[in-house]
Protein backbone atom coordinates (compact mmCIF):
# COMPACT_ATOMS: atom_id res chain seq x y z
CA UNK A 1 0.00 0.00 0.00
CA UNK A 2 1.11 3.55 -0.69
CA UNK A 3 2.47 5.20 2.42
CA UNK A 4 -0.46 6.87 4.17
CA UNK A 5 -1.39 8.59 7.40
CA UNK A 6 -4.61 7.25 8.88
CA UNK A 7 -6.54 10.06 10.51
CA UNK A 8 -9.70 9.06 12.35
CA UNK A 9 -12.47 11.33 13.57
CA UNK A 10 -14.47 10.39 16.67
CA UNK A 11 -16.73 13.43 16.95
CA UNK A 12 -18.78 15.59 14.61
CA UNK A 13 -20.33 17.92 17.19
CA UNK A 14 -20.46 18.74 20.90
CA UNK A 15 -22.67 15.91 22.17
CA UNK A 16 -21.57 13.16 19.79
CA UNK A 17 -21.20 9.60 21.02
CA UNK A 18 -18.54 9.40 23.75
CA UNK A 19 -17.73 5.73 23.10
CA UNK A 20 -16.62 6.54 19.55
CA UNK A 21 -13.13 7.57 20.70
CA UNK A 22 -12.40 4.18 22.23
CA UNK A 23 -13.97 2.38 19.29
CA UNK A 24 -11.70 4.22 16.84
CA UNK A 25 -8.60 3.42 18.88
CA UNK A 26 -9.50 -0.23 19.43
CA UNK A 27 -11.17 -1.01 16.10
CA UNK A 28 -8.11 -1.07 13.85
CA UNK A 29 -4.91 0.75 12.93
CA UNK A 30 -4.97 4.56 13.04
CA UNK A 31 -2.19 7.11 13.43
CA UNK A 32 -4.12 10.16 14.61
CA UNK A 33 -7.38 10.50 16.54
CA UNK A 34 -9.19 13.76 15.89
CA UNK A 35 -12.46 15.25 17.01
CA UNK A 36 -14.44 18.24 15.75
CA UNK A 37 -16.64 19.83 18.42
CA UNK A 38 -17.00 23.46 17.33
CA UNK A 39 -20.04 24.21 15.22
CA UNK A 40 -20.73 27.94 14.92
CA UNK A 41 -23.51 27.47 17.47
CA UNK A 42 -21.08 25.80 19.90
CA UNK A 43 -19.07 28.98 20.45
CA UNK A 44 -22.15 30.65 21.96
CA UNK A 45 -22.74 27.57 24.14
CA UNK A 46 -19.16 27.75 25.43
CA UNK A 47 -19.55 31.47 26.12
CA UNK A 48 -22.60 30.76 28.26
CA UNK A 49 -20.62 28.05 30.01
CA UNK A 50 -17.91 30.53 30.98
CA UNK A 51 -20.51 32.94 32.33
CA UNK A 52 -22.16 30.31 34.51
CA UNK A 53 -19.17 28.18 35.56
CA UNK A 54 -16.22 30.56 35.60
CA UNK A 55 -13.40 31.86 33.46
CA UNK A 56 -11.44 28.60 33.72
CA UNK A 57 -14.09 26.85 31.59
CA UNK A 58 -15.21 27.50 28.02
CA UNK A 59 -13.97 24.22 26.56
CA UNK A 60 -15.71 20.96 25.63
CA UNK A 61 -15.67 19.03 28.89
CA UNK A 62 -16.81 15.74 27.40
CA UNK A 63 -13.53 15.53 25.49
CA UNK A 64 -11.73 15.11 28.83
CA UNK A 65 -13.76 11.95 29.46
CA UNK A 66 -12.66 10.62 26.09
CA UNK A 67 -9.01 11.43 26.78
CA UNK A 68 -9.17 9.59 30.09
CA UNK A 69 -10.75 6.61 28.33
CA UNK A 70 -8.21 6.27 25.50
CA UNK A 71 -4.94 7.80 26.72
CA UNK A 72 -3.37 4.46 27.76
CA UNK A 73 -4.26 2.83 24.47
CA UNK A 74 -2.98 5.82 22.48
CA UNK A 75 0.31 5.66 24.35
CA UNK A 76 0.65 1.94 23.63
CA UNK A 77 -0.18 2.34 19.94
CA UNK A 78 1.66 5.63 19.39
CA UNK A 79 -1.55 7.38 18.30
CA UNK A 80 -1.53 11.18 18.30
CA UNK A 81 -4.61 13.11 19.49
CA UNK A 82 -5.56 16.41 17.82
CA UNK A 83 -8.80 18.17 18.77
CA UNK A 84 -10.44 21.59 18.62
CA UNK A 85 -12.22 20.90 21.93
CA UNK A 86 -10.17 23.70 23.52
CA UNK A 87 -12.85 26.07 22.25
CA UNK A 88 -12.61 29.42 24.04
CA UNK A 89 -10.02 28.21 26.53
CA UNK A 90 -7.39 25.81 25.14
CA UNK A 91 -4.92 26.67 27.92
CA UNK A 92 -7.25 25.51 30.67
CA UNK A 93 -8.19 22.39 28.74
CA UNK A 94 -4.51 21.52 28.23
CA UNK A 95 -3.96 21.86 31.97
CA UNK A 96 -6.87 19.50 32.66
CA UNK A 97 -5.52 16.97 30.14
CA UNK A 98 -2.13 17.07 31.87
CA UNK A 99 -3.84 16.35 35.22
CA UNK A 100 -5.53 13.30 33.68
CA UNK A 101 -2.24 12.03 32.24
CA UNK A 102 -0.54 12.46 35.62
CA UNK A 103 -3.31 10.48 37.33
CA UNK A 104 -2.84 7.72 34.74
CA UNK A 105 0.94 7.77 35.11
CA UNK A 106 1.49 8.56 31.44
CA UNK A 107 4.32 10.65 30.02
CA UNK A 108 2.41 11.87 26.98
CA UNK A 109 3.28 15.44 26.01
CA UNK A 110 0.59 18.09 25.57
CA UNK A 111 0.67 21.22 23.42
CA UNK A 112 -1.97 23.87 23.04
CA UNK A 113 -2.48 26.55 20.42
CA UNK A 114 -3.88 30.05 20.69
CA UNK A 115 -3.78 33.31 18.76
CA UNK A 116 -7.36 33.05 17.60
CA UNK A 117 -8.93 35.16 20.37
CA UNK A 118 -9.29 38.76 19.17
CA UNK A 119 -11.70 40.03 21.81
CA UNK A 120 -9.15 42.04 23.80
CA UNK A 121 -7.74 43.63 20.63
CA UNK A 122 -11.01 44.56 18.92
CA UNK A 123 -10.85 48.26 19.72
CA UNK A 124 -7.25 48.57 18.55
CA UNK A 125 -7.90 46.55 15.40
CA UNK A 126 -10.91 48.70 14.52
CA UNK A 127 -8.91 51.88 15.13
CA UNK A 128 -6.35 50.45 12.74
CA UNK A 129 -8.86 49.87 9.93
CA UNK A 130 -10.39 46.46 10.53
CA UNK A 131 -14.16 46.99 10.25
CA UNK A 132 -15.31 43.44 11.05
CA UNK A 133 -18.16 43.96 8.61
CA UNK A 134 -20.86 41.33 9.00
CA UNK A 135 -20.64 39.11 5.91
CA UNK A 136 -24.40 38.56 5.94
CA UNK A 137 -25.74 42.05 6.71
CA UNK A 138 -22.80 44.21 5.52
CA UNK A 139 -22.95 46.19 8.79
CA UNK A 140 -19.65 47.28 10.35
CA UNK A 141 -19.19 46.17 13.95
CA UNK A 142 -18.87 49.74 15.22
CA UNK A 143 -22.20 50.63 13.62
CA UNK A 144 -23.92 48.09 15.84
CA UNK A 145 -25.11 48.80 19.36
CA UNK A 146 -24.56 45.17 20.32
CA UNK A 147 -21.96 44.13 22.86
CA UNK A 148 -19.32 41.75 21.48
CA UNK A 149 -19.08 38.60 23.58
CA UNK A 150 -16.54 36.50 21.66
CA UNK A 151 -14.28 37.08 18.67
CA UNK A 152 -12.22 34.18 17.32
CA UNK A 153 -10.36 33.83 14.05
CA UNK A 154 -10.51 30.48 12.28
CA UNK A 155 -6.89 29.33 12.37
CA UNK A 156 -5.38 26.80 9.99
CA UNK A 157 -3.27 23.67 10.38
CA UNK A 158 0.31 24.96 10.51
CA UNK A 159 0.32 25.47 14.27
CA UNK A 160 -0.76 21.83 14.61
CA UNK A 161 2.11 20.73 12.37
CA UNK A 162 4.56 22.75 14.47
CA UNK A 163 3.29 21.16 17.68
CA UNK A 164 3.65 17.67 16.22
CA UNK A 165 7.09 18.54 14.82
CA UNK A 166 8.18 19.48 18.33
CA UNK A 167 7.03 16.12 19.68
CA UNK A 168 3.57 16.72 21.07
CA UNK A 169 1.40 13.66 21.55
CA UNK A 170 -1.81 15.59 22.22
CA UNK A 171 -2.59 18.93 20.57
CA UNK A 172 -5.40 21.06 22.02
CA UNK A 173 -6.69 23.58 19.49
CA UNK A 174 -8.91 26.63 19.81
CA UNK A 175 -11.19 27.89 16.99
CA UNK A 176 -9.36 26.31 14.07
CA UNK A 177 -11.21 25.42 10.90
CA UNK A 178 -12.94 22.07 11.00
CA UNK A 179 -10.49 20.58 8.49
CA UNK A 180 -7.37 21.95 10.19
CA UNK A 181 -7.22 18.98 12.57
CA UNK A 182 -6.69 16.82 9.46
CA UNK A 183 -4.52 19.20 7.40
CA UNK A 184 -2.03 19.70 10.24
CA UNK A 185 -1.25 16.02 10.88
CA UNK A 186 -1.04 15.25 7.15
CA UNK A 187 1.39 18.14 6.62
CA UNK A 188 3.43 16.83 9.58
CA UNK A 189 3.53 13.28 8.24
CA UNK A 190 4.69 14.24 4.73
CA UNK A 191 6.50 17.47 5.63
CA UNK A 192 4.46 19.43 3.12
CA UNK A 193 5.58 22.94 2.35
CA UNK A 194 3.31 25.97 2.48
CA UNK A 195 2.83 26.07 -1.30
CA UNK A 196 2.11 22.35 -1.79
CA UNK A 197 -1.38 23.51 -2.65
CA UNK A 198 -2.68 20.42 -4.46
CA UNK A 199 -1.67 18.14 -1.58
CA UNK A 200 -3.09 20.58 0.95
CA UNK A 201 -6.32 20.82 -1.04
CA UNK A 202 -6.66 17.05 -0.87
CA UNK A 203 -6.20 17.10 2.89
CA UNK A 204 -8.73 19.94 3.14
CA UNK A 205 -11.25 17.85 1.20
CA UNK A 206 -10.51 14.86 3.45
CA UNK A 207 -10.98 17.02 6.53
CA UNK A 208 -14.26 18.41 5.24
CA UNK A 209 -15.55 14.91 4.52
CA UNK A 210 -14.69 13.36 7.89
CA UNK A 211 -15.28 16.45 10.08
CA UNK A 212 -18.92 15.54 10.79
CA UNK A 213 -18.13 12.07 12.04
CA UNK A 214 -20.69 9.42 11.12
CA UNK A 215 -22.42 11.71 8.62
CA UNK A 216 -20.10 10.48 5.83
CA UNK A 217 -20.62 6.89 7.00
CA UNK A 218 -24.30 6.74 6.09
CA UNK A 219 -25.66 9.09 8.74
CA UNK A 220 -28.35 11.50 7.48
CA UNK A 221 -27.97 10.01 4.00
CA UNK A 222 -30.75 10.80 1.52
CA UNK A 223 -30.92 7.25 0.15
CA UNK A 224 -31.02 5.80 3.66
CA UNK A 225 -32.39 2.45 2.52
CA UNK A 226 -28.98 1.72 0.98
CA UNK A 227 -27.46 1.76 4.47
CA UNK A 228 -27.45 -1.82 5.81
CA UNK A 229 -27.90 -0.77 9.43
CA UNK A 230 -27.84 2.33 11.60
CA UNK A 231 -26.84 0.27 14.62
CA UNK A 232 -23.38 1.21 15.84
CA UNK A 233 -22.64 3.34 12.78
CA UNK A 234 -18.90 3.55 12.26
CA UNK A 235 -16.86 6.75 12.31
CA UNK A 236 -14.62 7.77 9.43
CA UNK A 237 -10.94 7.32 8.72
CA UNK A 238 -9.09 9.25 6.00
CA UNK A 239 -6.06 7.39 4.66
CA UNK A 240 -4.15 10.31 3.15
CA UNK A 241 -1.29 9.86 0.68
CA UNK A 242 1.72 12.10 0.14
CA UNK A 243 0.12 13.75 -2.92
CA UNK A 244 -3.10 14.56 -1.06
CA UNK A 245 -5.22 11.81 -2.59
CA UNK A 246 -7.04 9.81 0.06
CA UNK A 247 -9.36 6.93 0.86
CA UNK A 248 -12.35 7.33 3.17
CA UNK A 249 -13.12 4.18 5.14
CA UNK A 250 -14.26 2.94 8.55
CA UNK A 251 -13.39 0.10 10.85
CA UNK A 252 -14.69 -3.36 9.86
CA UNK A 253 -17.69 -4.69 11.72
CA UNK A 254 -19.30 -1.31 12.26
CA UNK A 255 -22.68 -0.21 10.97
CA UNK A 256 -23.38 2.39 8.34
CA UNK A 257 -22.07 2.68 4.79
CA UNK A 258 -19.25 4.42 2.99
CA UNK A 259 -20.08 4.85 -0.67
CA UNK A 260 -19.58 7.38 -3.42
CA UNK A 261 -23.00 8.72 -2.46
CA UNK A 262 -22.36 9.12 1.27
CA UNK A 263 -19.02 10.82 0.62
CA UNK A 264 -20.50 13.08 -2.04
CA UNK A 265 -23.33 14.06 0.30
CA UNK A 266 -20.89 15.17 2.99
CA UNK A 267 -18.71 16.98 0.46
CA UNK A 268 -21.73 19.12 -0.48
CA UNK A 269 -22.57 19.86 3.16
CA UNK A 270 -22.37 23.47 4.39
CA UNK A 271 -20.51 24.90 1.41
CA UNK A 272 -21.16 27.74 -1.00
CA UNK A 273 -18.94 27.86 -4.09
CA UNK A 274 -16.96 24.84 -5.36
CA UNK A 275 -13.85 26.85 -4.42
CA UNK A 276 -13.74 25.90 -0.74
CA UNK A 277 -11.86 28.53 1.25
CA UNK A 278 -9.52 27.74 4.12
CA UNK A 279 -6.74 29.88 5.63
CA UNK A 280 -4.13 27.40 4.35
CA UNK A 281 -5.40 26.71 0.81
CA UNK A 282 -8.38 27.00 -1.50
CA UNK A 283 -9.60 23.54 -2.58
CA UNK A 284 -11.47 23.29 -5.87
CA UNK A 285 -14.14 20.67 -5.34
CA UNK A 286 -15.08 20.83 -9.05
CA UNK A 287 -11.75 19.17 -9.96
CA UNK A 288 -11.77 16.00 -7.87
CA UNK A 289 -12.71 12.45 -8.79
CA UNK A 290 -14.60 10.10 -6.45
CA UNK A 291 -14.75 6.34 -7.00
CA UNK A 292 -15.67 3.22 -5.05
CA UNK A 293 -12.54 1.26 -4.24
CA UNK A 294 -13.91 -1.70 -2.29
CA UNK A 295 -16.47 -2.32 0.43
CA UNK A 296 -16.73 0.82 2.58
CA UNK A 297 -13.75 2.32 0.77
CA UNK A 298 -14.03 5.43 -1.41
CA UNK A 299 -11.02 6.93 -3.20
CA UNK A 300 -10.85 10.69 -3.76
CA UNK A 301 -8.18 12.03 -6.09
CA UNK A 302 -7.14 14.99 -8.20
CA UNK A 303 -8.36 17.86 -6.02
CA UNK A 304 -6.54 20.98 -7.17
CA UNK A 305 -5.47 23.76 -4.83
CA UNK A 306 -4.77 27.48 -4.98
CA UNK A 307 -3.14 30.05 -2.75
CA UNK A 308 -5.18 30.83 0.34
CA UNK A 309 -7.26 34.01 0.45
CA UNK A 310 -5.70 37.17 1.97
CA UNK A 311 -8.11 37.10 4.91
CA UNK A 312 -9.06 34.82 7.76
CA UNK A 313 -12.68 34.35 8.75
CA UNK A 314 -13.67 35.51 12.22
CA UNK A 315 -16.55 34.16 14.30
CA UNK A 316 -17.92 36.87 16.54
CA UNK A 317 -20.85 36.49 18.90
CA UNK A 318 -22.69 39.61 20.00
CA UNK A 319 -25.40 40.20 22.56
CA UNK A 320 -28.66 40.89 20.81
CA UNK A 321 -32.05 42.05 22.07
CA UNK A 322 -34.24 40.10 24.49
CA UNK A 323 -36.34 37.33 22.97
CA UNK A 324 -39.05 35.08 24.32
CA UNK A 325 -41.23 32.43 22.71
CA UNK A 326 -44.41 30.57 23.41
CA UNK A 327 -46.20 27.89 21.49
CA UNK A 328 -49.81 26.76 21.67
CA UNK A 329 -51.57 23.93 19.88
CA UNK A 330 -54.79 24.84 18.05
CA UNK A 331 -57.14 21.99 17.21
CA UNK A 332 -59.79 21.08 14.68
CA UNK A 333 -61.88 23.47 12.61
CA UNK A 334 -61.26 27.12 11.74
CA UNK A 335 -57.58 27.10 12.65
CA UNK A 336 -56.77 30.48 11.10
CA UNK A 337 -59.71 32.21 12.79
CA UNK A 338 -58.75 30.64 16.12
CA UNK A 339 -55.17 31.88 15.69
CA UNK A 340 -56.39 35.40 14.95
CA UNK A 341 -58.60 35.52 18.04
CA UNK A 342 -55.95 33.98 20.26
CA UNK A 343 -53.30 36.48 19.16
CA UNK A 344 -55.67 39.38 19.71
CA UNK A 345 -56.23 38.24 23.29
CA UNK A 346 -52.55 37.57 23.98
CA UNK A 347 -51.33 41.00 22.89
CA UNK A 348 -54.23 42.75 24.60
CA UNK A 349 -53.13 41.05 27.84
CA UNK A 350 -49.55 42.18 27.20
CA UNK A 351 -50.50 45.80 26.61
CA UNK A 352 -50.30 45.98 22.82
CA UNK A 353 -48.01 44.92 20.00
CA UNK A 354 -46.33 48.30 19.60
CA UNK A 355 -44.21 47.85 22.75
CA UNK A 356 -42.08 45.18 21.05
CA UNK A 357 -39.40 45.78 18.44
CA UNK A 358 -40.35 42.66 16.51
CA UNK A 359 -43.07 40.01 16.65
CA UNK A 360 -42.58 36.79 14.73
CA UNK A 361 -45.71 34.66 14.27
CA UNK A 362 -45.69 31.21 12.69
CA UNK A 363 -48.81 29.16 12.17
CA UNK A 364 -47.55 25.68 11.42
CA UNK A 365 -50.31 23.76 9.69
CA UNK A 366 -49.57 20.17 10.59
CA UNK A 367 -53.29 19.50 11.12
CA UNK A 368 -55.12 17.13 8.79
CA UNK A 369 -58.63 17.35 7.42
CA UNK A 370 -60.97 14.71 8.86
CA UNK A 371 -58.20 13.66 11.27
CA UNK A 372 -57.71 10.00 12.06
CA UNK A 373 -56.39 10.76 15.56
CA UNK A 374 -56.31 13.61 18.05
CA UNK A 375 -52.59 14.11 17.41
CA UNK A 376 -53.02 14.91 13.71
CA UNK A 377 -55.77 17.46 14.39
CA UNK A 378 -53.28 19.98 15.83
CA UNK A 379 -51.69 23.06 14.30
CA UNK A 380 -48.94 24.89 16.20
CA UNK A 381 -49.06 28.64 16.76
CA UNK A 382 -45.58 29.89 17.59
CA UNK A 383 -44.99 33.45 18.78
CA UNK A 384 -41.59 35.09 19.42
CA UNK A 385 -41.32 38.62 20.75
CA UNK A 386 -38.16 40.76 20.56
CA UNK A 387 -37.29 43.96 22.39
CA UNK A 388 -34.70 45.92 24.34
CA UNK A 389 -36.55 46.25 27.66
CA UNK A 390 -35.94 43.22 29.91
CA UNK A 391 -38.95 44.14 32.06
CA UNK A 392 -41.28 43.01 29.27
CA UNK A 393 -39.82 39.50 29.24
CA UNK A 394 -39.61 36.50 31.52
CA UNK A 395 -42.42 35.79 33.96
CA UNK A 396 -44.70 38.55 32.70
CA UNK A 397 -44.92 37.11 29.19
CA UNK A 398 -45.40 33.57 30.48
CA UNK A 399 -48.07 34.69 32.96
CA UNK A 400 -50.09 36.74 30.48
CA UNK A 401 -50.27 33.84 28.02
CA UNK A 402 -51.01 31.27 30.74
CA UNK A 403 -53.96 33.38 31.93
CA UNK A 404 -55.77 32.60 28.70
CA UNK A 405 -55.90 28.88 29.43
CA UNK A 406 -59.59 28.94 30.37
CA UNK A 407 -60.60 32.23 28.76
CA UNK A 408 -60.08 31.98 25.02
CA UNK A 409 -60.59 29.66 22.04
CA UNK A 410 -61.67 26.02 22.34
CA UNK A 411 -59.25 23.16 21.93
CA UNK A 412 -56.06 25.04 22.77
CA UNK A 413 -53.29 23.53 24.85
CA UNK A 414 -49.87 24.92 25.69
CA UNK A 415 -46.68 23.34 24.48
CA UNK A 416 -44.08 25.32 26.44
CA UNK A 417 -41.32 27.54 25.15
CA UNK A 418 -40.36 27.47 21.49
CA UNK A 419 -36.72 28.46 21.54
CA UNK A 420 -36.20 31.60 23.66
CA UNK A 421 -36.72 32.02 27.40
CA UNK A 422 -36.73 35.80 27.76
CA UNK A 423 -32.99 36.44 27.95
CA UNK A 424 -30.82 38.28 25.44
CA UNK A 425 -30.19 36.43 22.20
CA UNK A 426 -26.67 35.66 21.05
CA UNK A 427 -26.10 36.85 17.50
CA UNK A 428 -23.65 35.12 15.15
CA UNK A 429 -21.54 37.79 13.44
CA UNK A 430 -19.28 36.39 10.67
CA UNK A 431 -16.53 38.71 9.48
CA UNK A 432 -13.05 38.79 7.94
CA UNK A 433 -9.69 40.04 9.14
CA UNK A 434 -6.52 40.73 7.19
CA UNK A 435 -4.33 37.66 7.65
CA UNK A 436 -1.30 39.91 8.13
CA UNK A 437 -2.63 40.70 11.61
CA UNK A 438 -2.67 37.11 12.85
CA UNK A 439 -0.04 34.90 14.45
CA UNK A 440 -0.66 31.40 15.74
CA UNK A 441 1.12 30.51 18.96
CA UNK A 442 2.15 26.99 19.93
CA UNK A 443 2.72 26.39 23.64
CA UNK A 444 4.76 23.28 24.36
CA UNK A 445 7.29 22.27 26.97
CA UNK A 446 7.28 25.68 28.64
CA UNK A 447 8.11 27.43 25.36
CA UNK A 448 5.98 29.48 22.98
CA UNK A 449 6.56 29.33 19.22
CA UNK A 450 5.07 31.87 16.83
CA UNK A 451 3.71 30.41 13.60
CA UNK A 452 3.00 32.80 10.76
CA UNK A 453 0.03 32.14 8.49
CA UNK A 454 0.96 31.43 4.88
CA UNK A 455 -0.33 34.86 3.84
CA UNK A 456 2.52 36.51 5.77
CA UNK A 457 5.30 34.61 4.00
CA UNK A 458 5.33 36.48 0.69
CA UNK A 459 4.88 33.40 -1.51
CA UNK A 460 3.96 33.64 -5.17
CA UNK A 461 0.20 33.46 -5.62
CA UNK A 462 -1.11 30.49 -7.58
CA UNK A 463 -4.74 30.14 -8.59
CA UNK A 464 -6.18 27.14 -10.36
CA UNK A 465 -9.26 27.67 -12.49
CA UNK A 466 -11.17 24.66 -13.79
CA UNK A 467 -12.25 24.70 -17.42
CA UNK A 468 -16.08 24.48 -17.64
CA UNK A 469 -17.33 21.01 -18.55
CA UNK A 470 -19.52 20.20 -21.54
CA UNK A 471 -22.91 18.96 -20.35
CA UNK A 472 -24.77 16.50 -22.57
CA UNK A 473 -28.26 17.53 -23.73
CA UNK A 474 -31.05 16.64 -21.33
CA UNK A 475 -33.13 13.55 -22.24
CA UNK A 476 -36.55 14.23 -23.72
CA UNK A 477 -39.78 12.34 -24.39
CA UNK A 478 -43.00 11.57 -22.52
CA UNK A 479 -42.92 12.63 -18.88
CA UNK A 480 -44.07 11.15 -15.58
CA UNK A 481 -44.70 12.88 -12.26
CA UNK A 482 -42.55 11.61 -9.39
CA UNK A 483 -41.01 12.94 -6.16
CA UNK A 484 -37.77 14.82 -6.77
CA UNK A 485 -36.00 12.60 -4.24
CA UNK A 486 -36.60 9.38 -6.18
CA UNK A 487 -33.95 10.55 -8.65
CA UNK A 488 -31.81 13.02 -6.72
CA UNK A 489 -30.00 13.09 -3.40
CA UNK A 490 -29.65 16.18 -1.23
CA UNK A 491 -27.76 17.38 1.83
CA UNK A 492 -28.44 20.74 3.50
CA UNK A 493 -27.10 22.78 6.39
CA UNK A 494 -26.23 26.20 7.77
CA UNK A 495 -23.48 28.74 7.16
CA UNK A 496 -24.14 31.46 9.72
CA UNK A 497 -27.28 33.27 8.62
CA UNK A 498 -27.30 31.43 5.30
CA UNK A 499 -28.27 27.92 4.26
CA UNK A 500 -27.06 25.59 1.55
CA UNK A 501 -28.66 22.68 -0.27
CA UNK A 502 -26.43 20.37 -2.28
CA UNK A 503 -28.11 18.22 -4.92
CA UNK A 504 -26.63 15.33 -6.88
CA UNK A 505 -27.77 12.90 -9.56
CA UNK A 506 -27.15 9.17 -9.73
CA UNK A 507 -26.40 8.95 -13.46
CA UNK A 508 -25.05 11.09 -16.30
CA UNK A 509 -28.49 11.20 -17.93
CA UNK A 510 -30.16 12.33 -14.71
CA UNK A 511 -27.52 14.99 -14.23
CA UNK A 512 -28.08 16.32 -17.74
CA UNK A 513 -31.75 16.71 -16.86
CA UNK A 514 -30.96 18.24 -13.46
CA UNK A 515 -28.50 20.72 -14.98
CA UNK A 516 -31.10 22.03 -17.40
CA UNK A 517 -34.15 21.75 -15.13
CA UNK A 518 -33.19 22.91 -11.65
CA UNK A 519 -32.54 26.57 -12.29
CA UNK A 520 -32.55 29.08 -9.46
CA UNK A 521 -36.06 30.06 -10.52
CA UNK A 522 -37.29 26.46 -10.37
CA UNK A 523 -35.61 25.91 -7.00
CA UNK A 524 -37.45 28.96 -5.69
CA UNK A 525 -40.73 27.62 -7.04
CA UNK A 526 -40.26 24.22 -5.43
CA UNK A 527 -39.35 25.59 -1.98
CA UNK A 528 -41.01 29.02 -1.92
CA UNK A 529 -40.37 29.67 1.77
CA UNK A 530 -36.64 29.53 0.98
CA UNK A 531 -37.06 30.98 -2.51
CA UNK A 532 -38.12 34.38 -1.18
CA UNK A 533 -34.43 34.94 -0.36
CA UNK A 534 -31.53 35.53 -2.72
CA UNK A 535 -30.35 32.18 -4.06
CA UNK A 536 -27.12 31.33 -5.89
CA UNK A 537 -26.43 28.11 -7.83
CA UNK A 538 -22.98 26.57 -8.22
CA UNK A 539 -22.30 23.63 -10.54
CA UNK A 540 -19.96 20.68 -10.00
CA UNK A 541 -20.31 18.46 -13.09
CA UNK A 542 -17.45 16.24 -11.92
CA UNK A 543 -19.70 15.19 -9.02
CA UNK A 544 -22.94 15.28 -11.05
CA UNK A 545 -23.89 17.87 -8.48
CA UNK A 546 -24.88 21.45 -7.84
CA UNK A 547 -25.19 23.57 -4.73
CA UNK A 548 -27.77 26.20 -3.87
CA UNK A 549 -26.72 28.91 -1.42
CA UNK A 550 -29.65 30.71 0.22
CA UNK A 551 -28.68 34.06 1.70
CA UNK A 552 -30.19 35.37 4.92
CA UNK A 553 -32.78 32.65 5.48
CA UNK A 554 -31.36 31.82 8.93
CA UNK A 555 -31.32 35.42 10.10
CA UNK A 556 -28.54 36.07 12.58
CA UNK A 557 -27.54 32.45 13.03
CA UNK A 558 -28.70 29.27 14.70
CA UNK A 559 -28.64 30.73 18.21
CA UNK A 560 -31.06 33.54 17.39
CA UNK A 561 -33.31 32.77 14.41
CA UNK A 562 -36.97 31.85 14.82
CA UNK A 563 -37.21 28.82 12.57
CA UNK A 564 -38.14 25.37 13.88
CA UNK A 565 -35.18 23.98 11.96
CA UNK A 566 -32.64 26.60 12.97
CA UNK A 567 -29.81 25.06 10.93
CA UNK A 568 -31.66 24.11 7.72
CA UNK A 569 -30.87 20.44 8.21
CA UNK A 570 -34.27 19.41 6.84
CA UNK A 571 -34.28 21.61 3.72
CA UNK A 572 -32.84 18.86 1.52
CA UNK A 573 -35.48 16.29 2.43
CA UNK A 574 -38.17 18.96 2.02
CA UNK A 575 -36.98 19.48 -1.55
CA UNK A 576 -36.86 15.72 -2.18
CA UNK A 577 -40.54 15.43 -1.19
CA UNK A 578 -41.67 17.82 -3.94
CA UNK A 579 -43.21 16.32 -7.11
CA UNK A 580 -41.71 17.15 -10.50
CA UNK A 581 -42.18 15.96 -14.09
CA UNK A 582 -39.28 14.02 -15.59
CA UNK A 583 -38.81 12.07 -18.83
CA UNK A 584 -40.12 8.52 -18.48
CA UNK A 585 -36.74 7.15 -19.45
CA UNK A 586 -35.25 8.50 -16.21
CA UNK A 587 -38.00 7.05 -14.05
CA UNK A 588 -38.14 3.57 -15.54
CA UNK A 589 -36.03 1.89 -12.86
CA UNK A 590 -37.51 3.49 -9.76
CA UNK A 591 -40.63 2.92 -7.70
CA UNK A 592 -43.02 5.82 -8.09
Amino acid sequence: MTDVIRIANCSGFYGDRLDAAREMVEGGPIDVLTGDYLAELTMSILYNQKQSRGEDTGYVGTFLKQVKDVANLCAEKNIKIVSNAGGLNPKSMAAEVEKILAELGLALKVAYIDGDDLLGDLAHLQDDGETFTNLDTQQALRDSDQKTLTANAYLGGWGIKEALDQGADIVICPRVTDAAVVIGPAAWKFNWQRNDYDALAGALAAGHIIECGAQCCGGNYAFFEEVPSFRNVGYPIAEIEANGNFTVTKHPGTGGLISVGTVKAQLLYEISTPAYYNPDVIAHFDTMNIEQNGDDRVYVSGCRGSSPPPTHKVCLNTQGPYKQSMEVLLTGLDIEKKAERYLDAVFHNLGGREQFDDIDIQLIRSDQEDPASNEVAHAALRVTITGADPKKFGRIFAAKTTELGLACIPGNTGRGAAGFNGGPAIIHWPALIDSQRLTERVHFGGQTTAVMPTQRLGLEEIYYQEVPANIAPAPTGPVVRIPFGRLFGTRSGDKGGNANCGVWALSDEAYSFLYAYLTVEEFKRLVPDFGQYEVERYDMPNLRAMNFFIQGVLGTGAASNHRIDKQAKSLGEYLRAKYIEVPEILAKDIEH
